[in-house]
C-alpha cells in the first residue's frame, strides 16, 4: 500500500517539481498539517481587546487582587472592551463606586494523577520539559529499554517504549503500592489501584503495558552513576510519572471572594488556592497553568468594606494559532489517528532532512518547497492527503493484522 502511494506519486514529483525527494503516505499528511497552519497564520488579523483588574485592600490593609466580572450587570467577556475609550469609561464608573465583600466561597478541589506514559505522551512531555525532539527521546528510551551496564550486568531499566497502553501489570502495581507505603506513608495510597482507560487512540496498539520502570525500587538516585545525564532525566521522568499514577489525588482549597459595589452593578472576583494535601504531586510535578493557583487570599468577612487602591487596564491583541512544535504535531497526528506512535519520530526527521520544513525555536516552518509540494498534492491527489483517508487506511491495516480483512481485497479497493 505504501509502495503504491509513495512509489507512484514520488516519481511524478521528481519530474514536475525537481529537487523533491518523496511523497510518503503519512509524511505528506503531516506536511499538510504544517502548511495549513502556516496559511492560517498568514491570513490572521489580530483584534484588540482590553482587560481590567482591581487591587483592593480590606480593613486589615491586606491586598486583594481581582478581575472585573460584571459591569452594569453585564458579564465581562473577552471583547467587552475593544478600545481605550471604553476602558476609561469603565474605570471612571468603578472609581466613583464604594465596594464591600459580598460573598466568600471555599471548596476542596481534587486534582487526579496523570496516567503513566505511552509513546506519544512521553514524546510530548520530554519535549516540553527538556526540549528533547521525538527521535532523541526515542533513542534515549531505546537505550534504557535495551539495558545499561550495572555491576557488570546489562540491565533493562524500563518496559517497552512503543506502546499506546496505559495499563500496568498486576505484579508491578503491587510493588508500586508497597513502595508508596514504605516511602511516603499510608495516606498517599488509594484504597484500590488507579486504572486509566482514557480516550482510545484510533489505532491503539495495546498489547504492551504503559512505559514504566522494570523495577520501581530502582530509584533515579541509585541509577545515577550508571547512566548519562540525558538518560537520567528521562528515567526520572518515567519513574516519577509511573509511581505517581498509583498515588492519591492532590487536594486544594479553592477560595473565591466576590467584591461588589454598594448598588450591586459592578462585581470583581478574586480566586486563589492553597494546597491542602500534596498527594501525587509529592513525586511528580505538574506545571501550574492556572494563574489563580498562585494567588493567596487574605482572611475576610462578608459585608466588610474594601477600598479601591488601583484599577489596572491592559491592552491585548488576539494571537494567531501557534506553529506546531514536535510535541503538538505528535498530539495532533495521534488525535487524527494518523501514523503510529512508533513512527512519529522518523516522519518528523524526514520532513526536515528533505528540506520540506525548517525548525526555528523548536517550531516548524514550511519551506517554499514544502508549501509547493503540499499544494501540488492537495490539488492533484487530494484523496491521498485527506486526513480521513489516511486514518481510515490505518484502520484497514489493523483489520488485516487481526484477520478481519483480506489484504488483497483492500489493495483491489484501493
Amino acid at each position: 500500500m505504501d509502495y503504491l502511494v509513495g512509489f507512484n506519486i514520488s516519481p511524478i514529483l521528481w519530474t514536475k517539481l525537481p529537487g523533491s525527494k518523496s511523497a510518503g503516505r503519512v509524511q505528506s499528511v503531516s506536511l499538510k498539517l504544517i502548511t495549513e497552519r502556516e496559511h492560517e497564520i498568514e491570513l490572521f488579523n489580530p483584534e484588540e481587546y482590553w482587560t481590567l483588574t482591581g487591587n483592593f485592600t480590606n480593613t486589615d490593609n491586606k491586598n486583594i487582587f481581582s478581575k472585573l466580572v460584571f459591569l452594569d450587570k453585564k458579564k465581562i467577556e473577552r471583547f467587552s472592551f475593544r478600545n481605550k475609550t471604553e476602558v476609561d469609561e469603565a474605570i471612571n464608573k468603578i472609581n466613583r463606586s464604594k465596594f464591600k465583600i459580598k460573598d466568600i466561597n471555599s471548596k476542596v478541589h481534587k486534582r487526579n494523577p496523570l496516567p503513566p506514559f505511552t509513546t506519544s505522551t512521553l514524546q510530548q512531555t520530554a519535549s516540553s520539559k527538556f526540549g528533547f525532539g521525538a527521535s532523541r527521546t526515542m533513542q534515549i528510551a531505546q537505550k534504557l529499554y535495551q539495558g545499561v551496564e550495572i555491576n557488570g550486568e546489562s540491565t533493562g531499566l524500563i518496559t517497552y517504549m512503543r506502546t499506546d497502553g496505559t495499563q500496568i501489570s498486576q505484579e508491578a502495581i503491587t510493588e508500586f503500592r508497597d513502595l508508596i507505603i514504605s516511602d511516603f506513608g499510608k495516606e498517599y495510597l488509594p484504597d484500590s489501584p488507579n486504572s486509566y482507560e482514557g480516550k482510545k487512540a484510533k489505532n491503539a496498539q495495546e498489547a504492551h503495558e504503559a512505559i514504566r520502570p522494570t523495577e520501581i525500587r530502582r530509584k533515579p538516585s541509585e541509577v545515577q552513576k550508571y547512566v548519562t545525564s540525558d538518560q537520567l532525566k528521562l528515567y526520572t521522568l518515567i519513574w516519577s510519572r509511573a509511581l505517581s499514577s498509583q498515588m492519591q489525588p492532590a487536594e486544594f482549597y479553592r477560595n473565591s471572594i466576590l467584591i461588589s459595589s454598594k448598588d450591586n452593578v459592578i462585581n470583581f472576583r478574586a480566586n486563589g488556592s492553597v494546597v491542602k494535601f500534596d498527594g501525587f504531586l509529592k513525586v511528580y510535578e505538574v506545571k501550574e497553568t492556572d494563574e489563580d493557583a498562585k494567588n493567596i487570599l487574605p482572611e475576610c468577612t462578608i459585608g466588610e468594606e474594601v477600598n479601591v487602591i488601583k484599577i489596572l487596564d491592559e491592552q491585548h491583541y488576539t494571537e494567531p494559532p501557534p506553529r506546531y512544535s514536535e510535541a503538538s504535531l505528535v498530539k495532533k497526528m495521534e488525535e487524527l489517528g494518523i501514523g503510529r506512535p512508533s513512527t512519529y519520530a522518523s516522519i518528523i526527521s524526514v520532513l526536515s532532512t528533505r528540506g520540506y520544513v525548517e525548525i526555528f525555536n523548536k517550531r516548524f516552518f514550511p519551506t517554499d518547497r514544502g508549501k509547493l509540494i503540499s499544494a501540488f498534492l492537495e490539488k492533484l491527489f487530494s484523496k491521498y492527503v485527506d486526513y480521513n483517508f489516511t486514518a481510515e487506511l490505518e484502520n484497514q491495516l489493523d483489520d488485516i493484522t487481526t484477520g478481519k480483512e483480506g489484504w488483497i481485497k483492500v489493495l483491489e479497493m484501493f
